[in-house]
This record gives C-alpha cells, structure tokens and sequence, in this order.
C-alpha cells in the first residue's frame, strides 16, 4: 500500500494531497509518527481544506502530548467539513485529555445524533458522565451501550459495578453475572460473585 501510493506524490497537489493523507495514516498505524507528520504536512499543504489531511495532522500532534495544538487542526478540519465524525470524534478525546468535560460530551452528544448506534461514541458518553459523577446518566448511556453490544463483558461488568455504588445489589449481581457469562476469567467479577454469596 505504501509503495502503491507513493507512486502518486509527483502529480497534481488535489491527488498528492489524498496520497500523502493515506500514506500518513498508514504511517501513524505503523507507529512510524515522524514519517505519518511528514505526510500529514505534506497533505496539508497540497491541500488545506482537506479535512482528512488536518485530522491526521492533528493525529501525530496528539500523540505527541501537545494536545492544545492537536484540538486547533481538528476544529479546522470541522469548519472545512462538519461532518467529518473522526475530526470530532478526536476533538472529544482531546477535550478529555485536557480536561475539559463538558467541550467533551458536547462533542460525543453532537456525534451520537450523526451515529446514533456507535458503541463506542455511547461508551465515551457513559464515561463522561461517570466522570462528572453522574452515576444515573452514566448508567442510562450504558443501558443503550448493550442494546448495540449486549455481550460485552466489560460494559455488563461496568454496569454492575456502578449499580454496586449505587446500593442496588441485586441489579448489581444481575450484570456482574451476565458479564462473567460471557467472560468468566475477569478475576474482580469472580470476586465480586463470591463476597456476594457469602452476604
């Protein structure tokens, strides 16, 4: 794939661009960041209204640790295309690293009206709200989790450990018991199972 697409960087700059953001990606999922930001850079400036090509710019400066910096390429890969979920999905993220929840869950709540049955977007959701100590909604956005997962052990494990605080032990040996259904090597559910009993 690399070499395929490096035989497209000498054409015109709308074909290098889309090369060079493949390329970046491909970089970035090898873990090679040097080589992904030199391709992001390269897309970028081909391109500047490629939303792709500043999402994975934004991509290896995140990995980078400078996440101010990574939040501005994917708000301009956003106002060059609203509706690039990767862009927004990763602006999320960001916002969390830099603690910023509520830009955060402005972000996933903005992305699950697009993808409404993402697991992953309910997930961030769910987490969010746990964070912000919310156990009610965290749980709500867990109950629609396993209604698109419903196997996941570590969702089912999840919501039984947040009804456990909550005081509800039979709801809580419900999903912890569901969880180690489907999952029965996750030593805290096994604990969780045993010290229940013995209650």
């Amino acid at each position: 794939a690399l070499e395929t697409l490096k035989m497209f960087e000498k054409k015109d700059s709308r074909v290098k661009s889309a090369a060079a953001t493949n390329l970046s990606f491909l970089y970035y999922l090898e873990n090679e960041l040097a080589q992904a930001a030199n391709y992001a850079d390269l897309a970028v400036n081909s391109d500047r209204y490629n939303p792709a090509a500043l999402t994975n710019k934004g991509n290896t400066v995140f990995a980078n640790g400078d996440y101010e910096k990574a939040a501005e390429f994917y708000k301009e890969a956003l106002r060059n295309d609203c509706s690039c979920t990767e862009a927004l999905y990763n602006l999320g993220l960001t916002y969390k690293k830099l603690n910023r929840i509520d830009e955060a869950l402005d972000c996933f709540l903005k992305l699950h009206a697009i993808l409404r049955n993402s697991a992953q977007v309910l997930q961030q959701i769910a987490n969010i709200y746990e964070l912000m100590e919310d156990p009610n909604q965290a749980i709500e956005w867990l109950m629609q989790l396993i209604s698109v997962v419903p196997t996941d052990p570590h969702v089912l494990s999840k919501l039984g450990k947040l009804y456990d605080n909550e005081g509800d032990k039979s709801q809580a040996f419900h999903y912890y018991y569901e969880s180690y259904r489907y999952f029965p090597s996750n030593i805290e559910v096994i604990e969780w199972l045993g010290a229940y009993c013995i209650d």
